[in-house]
């Protein structure tokens, strides 16, 4: 399954169960996370690979800086796993 399937399959899960959700791109800042997903005061960042691929070394230390600052961030390569990050 590619990268997008499973982004937009999660997307449209999530939805379903009340998340808002926002494409996520930041013109002055590379490597940043995927999508947003909102609901109930939770803020979830989520970084999309296709089964088996791992995030590049920018988008590592994106995240890692990004969960340093108190944000929750999942790399996901199924949709199983950005249900379960959603806790779906």
């Amino acid at each position: 399954m590619l990268e997008q399937d499973i982004e937009r399959r999660v997307s449209e899960i999530a939805k379903k169960h009340g998340w808002l959700s926002f494409k996520f791109v930041s013109p002055a800042q590379r490597g940043v996370p995927d999508r947003i997903f909102m609901k109930d005061g939770r803020i979830v960042f989520i970084e999309f690979k296709a089964p088996g691929k791992r995030p590049t070394e920018l988008q590592d230390h994106i995240m890692r800086k990004m969960v340093d600052a108190g944000c929750e961030v999942h790399v996901c390569d199924s949709v199983e796993g950005g249900c379960s990050a959603l806790s779906l």
